[in-house]
């Protein structure tokens, strides 16, 4: 009997290995598709056209008949068409082609579909991976129900220039930070995998390092070093594509001289060779096109041949492959291997969709309507609003507001702002979508108090007018709270701006409100780090609340009223002037480094600004306090395939539950080549009761020890290391020093 076993065994173990090595059934499907399609078939798969409406870049001067292009097999993908309606619409075109290979529908889902969410880089505010990742999860649960098979997120450029309108949608200046979301929204847009009902291709962009344009000017020139890029500017593209990333996108910039989307060292080198990538590359809005502009290509066909050869697969409104790849294949300008291996990358996806098995599954009408909008998903949204907003100030616990007060004065030009709550990159899907105003929110809550309401003055106004009205609502007031920032279109993608102060006369209208002496709560509304130097000085409670989306009015109004107490931490650092700008937490010393404001030769700063921040990198207060305690190394020294177990206490000293992000940085004391001042290497979100304490752990090991040198190879080197845990990247409230040895 045992016999026997063990030969069925074999048998299972022999047919298993053989089913393991022969190629995968999606793998054949596309070859045997691939065998019957003609090159004009083949290149049509690369194109990709805008619907005649909600263009989201210039549209291209070729307007034909899309429709019959669909349907003579000449285009692969659609964007910006939403609705399952419109969607099937195209996709009945498609089936009347002579293969009927289906349509992918991309669309920028940046931020939430029907019901939308705080702007990532709000998100990011929250170091909350499982919130970010469940935001995600709804943005594609709707999506997915409109009709949609891909979302052009998450964006995860690194920026350290809050000048440049794109840091809106991305997670800020830290590659470690960026790591983690990258991944959590990748797994959030993605779910049970492609081909779940609730689950979009989702595209991390764009490849590489469009957060660095130079001055921040959106679409311009980006020059670093490659020991630069492969420390900052590639980890959170590696993180997403070990997320299962399903698509890449090219970036509008060029890299060292090189356009993204023709950048051989880019696409090929790293991204599909060194890092085997078997997804596909999108190029960005004309991006293939546009390298004529640049000046890398002459014309059209060039800029075709380019792209291609050097891995851009699709080509997005540009036209130029579908109007030249047939006549360079012929040319032996384009290789017909090349060609095949972006077609075949591309079935491939449609086929995980499981649009070969039924074209339309995504476009189903009663899905449709019991998803969208749906209170679970408005949940979600006010959760990740409350989650997301930051607390920078609140002298004398004017916060949370007492329900004792008899009036509050709400007053700024944003208070009942619904747009521009929103934010900017919302999909505008024709529908109702409400969007639950400040003013609507703290009416929701304010009980027996006493709402009063003056705008005071238009978001960019010039005009003082407002202010009388204003100061005689405050006059009668207990506390007064302003509702302050940006238009919803005054960051986003081309909107970088030379001056990010705050706009027109709004810090005017903060001065004199002041002047009445009554208790002020600052809220400011925003897709960038803002200046407001003013207002940061003598404003005793400021919340910076970001853009929130949907239910941002009742998020706030939420944190004022304490039924949530703040724990949002700023993924970017705040400058106090535009002149500090790049200003970045994990910056290289000098031979001069700052001995203080004062000191007239070792600053390595301007002598018209001090040379500290506004607001450091990962600072967010709580209504209640944190104390640190009783740092301990499991040893003093390491080699390089050993472990640190680091160990210490969190005690919530104060009065109200609250949430703490404990972060974790190193310093590298003596290293060739030079390291930052710091590094965030780890950290922890977890929530306490008043006078709970807690033990936390962390593990350091090599990996967090390691970087790139000069031949970009990964590196350690031996030596003392510093390490520091605290509230902030300024705020270390622990540290030890360890060593790393052979």
């Amino acid at each position: 009997m045992t016999g026997r076993y063990s030969l069925i065994l074999i048998l299972i173990c022999l047919f298993a290995g053989q089913a393991f090595s022969q190629p995968d059934n999606t793998s054949k499907k596309v070859d045997a598709l691939l065998a019957k399609m003609t090159l004009e078939e083949k290149i049509g798969q690369l194109n990709q056209y805008n619907g005649d409406w909600a263009a989201t870049g210039p549209v291209t001067d070729d307007l034909r008949d899309k429709m019959k292009l669909i349907s003579e097999g000449k285009i692969g993908s659609m964007l910006n068409i939403n609705g399952v309606e419109k969607t099937r619409a195209f996709q009945e075109a498609a089936m009347k082609s002579r293969l009927k290979i289906p349509l992918l529908f991309g669309q920028d889902v940046i931020h939430g579909y029907h019901v939308t969410f705080p702007i990532p880089l709000a998100e990011a505010a929250s170091w909350d991976m499982e919130a970010i990742e469940k935001s995600a999860r709804v943005a594609a649960r709707e999506a997915a129900s409109g009709g949609i098979h891909w979302t052009f997120a998450p964006m995860v450029d690194i920026a350290r220039d809050p000048r440049w309108g794109r840091v809106m949608e991305g997670a800020g200046e830290d590659p470690y930070l960026g790591s983690h979301i990258a991944r959590a929204r990748v797994r959030g847009f993605q779910g049970k995998g492609l081909g779940d009902l609730e689950a979009v291709m989702a595209c991390a962009k764009h490849f590489a390092a469009y957060g660095a344009a130079i001055g921040g000017r959106d679409y311009n020139s980006v020059d670093m070093s490659l020991r630069t890029l492969w420390e900052f500017y590639l980890p959170p593209f590696k993180a997403a594509l070990d997320a299962g990333v399903s698509t890449f996108m090219t970036s509008f910039n060029d890299l060292n001289g090189t356009p993204a989307t023709a950048n051989n060292y880019l696409m090929r080198d790293i991204l599909k060779d060194k890092w085997k990538f078997k997804g596909f590359v999108v190029s960005d809005w004309g991006s293939v096109g546009e390298m004529i502009k640049h000046g890398y290509v002459k014309d059209n066909a060039e800029a075709a041949e380019a792209a291609l050869n050097s891995g851009t697969d699709m080509d997005m409104e540009s036209s130029s492959y579908v109007n030249h790849l047939a006549r360079l294949v012929k040319e032996k300008k384009v290789s017909q291997e090349n060609i095949d291996d972006a077609v075949r990358r591309i079935l491939r996806k449609k086929f995980e969709m499981g649009l070969f098995d039924d074209p339309f599954r995504y476009s189903n009408a009663d899905r449709e309507k019991k998803t969208l909008n749906h209170p679970d998903h408005l949940e979600a949204s006010r959760d990740m609003a409350r989650k997301s907003i930051v607390l920078l100030k609140n002298e004398r616990n004017i916060l949370p507001l007492s329900k004792d007060l008899k009036s509050i004065a709400l007053i700024g030009p944003l208070a009942k702002a619904e747009k521009d709550m929103k934010g900017f990159w919302t999909v505008e899907l024709g529908q109702k979508n409400d969007v639950v105003t400040l003013h609507s929110g703290m009416q929701k809550q304010a009980g027996k108090t006493s709402l009063l309401y003056a705008e005071g003055c238009a978001i960019n106004d010039t005009s003082k007018a407002g202010f009388a009205e204003a100061l005689k609502v405050a006059a009668s007031a207990d506390v007064i709270v302003m509702a302050m920032g940006e238009a919803h279109d005054m960051t986003g993608e081309a909107k970088s701006k030379a001056n990010i102060h705050l706009p027109g006369v709004q810090e005017e209208l903060i001065k004199a409100v002041m002047a009445t002496g009554k208790p002020v709560v600052v809220l400011l509304m925003s897709g960038r780090p803002m200046v407001f130097n003013w207002t940061a000085d003598n404003v005793p409670a400021i919340l910076y609340t970001w853009w929130l989306g949907s239910e941002g009015g009742n998020a706030i109004a939420d944190v004022l009223f304490g039924k949530y107490n703040p724990a949002g931490k700023l993924p970017m650092t705040f400058p106090r002037s535009e002149g500090q700008i790049p200003i970045y937490y994990n910056y290289l010393n000098t031979g001069r480094p700052s001995m203080g404001d004062n000191d007239l030769f070792y600053r390595s700063a301007y002598i018209d600004l001090p040379n500290t921040p506004q607001y450091n990198f990962g600072h967010g207060l709580s209504y209640t306090s944190f104390k640190y305690s009783n740092l301990k190394l499991s040893k003093d020294s390491m080699g390089t395939r050993d472990k640190i177990t680091v160990t210490f206490d969190l005690q919530n000293t104060g009065k109200y539950t609250g949430e703490e992000v404990v972060q974790l940085y190193i310093r590298d004391l003596v290293s060739q080549p030079v390291r930052p001042v710091k590094e965030l290497k780890d950290f922890r979100k977890l929530s306490l009761k008043p006078g709970e304490s807690r033990t936390l752990t962390f593990t350091l090991d090599a990996s967090k020890l390691a970087f790139y040198n000069d031949e970009l190879k990964q590196i350690t080197q031996e030596g003392e290391f510093k390490l520091m845990i605290g509230s902030s990247s300024k705020d270390i409230r622990l540290d030890k020093s360890f060593f790393l040895t052979k």
